[in-house]
């Protein structure tokens, strides 16, 4: 039901999609975390190495990588963008385990941003021309020690967003947007 309501919308956009036909494959979106230069892939009970496999044949040009996730649904409930270079990360042992995966693959060093709640290193990045540098990330009500780390980027304009009863149900922010590059038509 899901997967055919997004395909009508992104068909409505004109967008191009690709499909994955292999029954044997599996991939979340929460466990796909791209850097704007590479793919990192968590491997957790919703994606599997084949799901890997079929996005690194579909994004070529790109390195794709794959990162065990244990202890989590997925890889963005501990990590996420929040700069054009800069990861954001919970502290956890589990997130911080990632993070080494994650940089032992990459040739490409990444800042990063060191939250104490891995819940609220799921946020959201845009570069809004007209704006600059936007963050959305957890309200401080929710995650006021986060919320801290998050105020001392002084170049981004930042967006708390509570997001308390989407958690109840596994939803973070992260998998409750889509973000679509494509230029208005005025």
């Amino acid at each position: 039901k899901q997967v055919e309501a997004m395909k009508r919308v992104l068909e409505s956009l004109n967008l191009n999609i690709v499909e994955m036909v292999d029954e044997n494959a599996t991939l979340d979106g929460g466990d796909v975390l791209f850097t704007g230069r590479e793919f990192f892939v968590g491997l957790s009970r919703r994606t599997n190495q084949r799901g890997a496999e079929i996005l690194a044949d579909t994004f070529k040009d790109y390195a794709v990588s794959t990162v065990p996730v244990h202890d989590s649904l997925h890889l963005k409930s501990f990590c996420s963008m929040a700069g054009p270079n800069l990861i954001a990360i919970g502290s956890s042992e589990a997130a911080q385990k990632a993070l080494k995966t994650m940089q032992q693959m990459s040739d490409h060093r990444y800042d990063k941003l060191t939250v104490p709640d891995d819940a609220a290193a799921n946020c959201i990045y845009l570069n809004i021309p007209s704006k600059g540098h936007v963050l959305l990330h957890r309200a401080p009500e929710e995650y006021p020690e986060s919320a801290k780390v998050f105020e001392k980027l002084k170049d981004h304009m930042l967006i708390p967003i509570a997001n308390t009863e989407l958690d109840k149900v596994d939803g973070s922010l992260t998998c409750c947007s889509v973000l679509i590059n494509k230029a208005s038509e005025l």
